[in-house]
């Protein structure tokens, strides 16, 4: 198993990953050329080893929900290959992407609105890993999957505009 500074060192070696430190001394790694919504590469590296990578457009890897493989007890070359092929994945163009295995093909764009019978409008954004829910500039609510806000919008009675 790697250390956690191991991890570190091998992510810092790729120019095209970007370090962002987040809450509990953990660290992400973004893609910022992503062709794709998914731009963190690896999620939450923590010092007692454990760190996810994303392979949610891999077929070769079993991935929890969120399309993130667990690096935990990852050799360096098993680090590597996955991290070269996750990055390989978000360079292709969508439409030319392998679609996630149980998944639904009809995804949610990231940014739509939402409008119910009173006329109040509601904006759902997909950002960081997240999806936030706002109405005007005024923040509403966070969701971690877009299934998890739209059943909230229509439970509030919101469908969404067209427009």
């Amino acid at each position: 198993m790697l250390t956690f500074q191991q991890k570190i060192e091998i992510l810092d070696s790729y120019p095209q990953l970007q370090r962002k430190d987040v809450s509990l001394g953990r660290v992400n790694y973004h893609y910022e050329e992503s062709l794709h919504d998914k731009k963190t590469v690896a999620f939450h590296l923590h010092p007692n080893g454990n760190g996810y990578v994303y392979a949610g457009l891999l077929k070769d890897y079993e991935t929890d929900a969120k399309g993130f493989v667990n690096i935990r007890d990852f050799t360096e070359e098993e680090l590597r290959s996955l991290l070269n092929a996750s990055i390989a994945s978000l360079t292709k163009p969508p439409a030319q992407a392998v679609q996630p295995s149980g998944k639904k093909s009809k995804r949610l764009a990231a940014e739509t609105s939402w409008i119910n019978g009173e006329g109040q409008k509601l904006t759902l954004k997909a950002e960081d890993d997240l999806w936030y829910l706002y109405s005007g500039l005024s923040l509403e609510m966070a969701f971690e999957t877009a299934d998890e806000a739209k059943e909230y919008l229509a439970e509030e009675g919101f469908a969404q505009s067209e427009a």
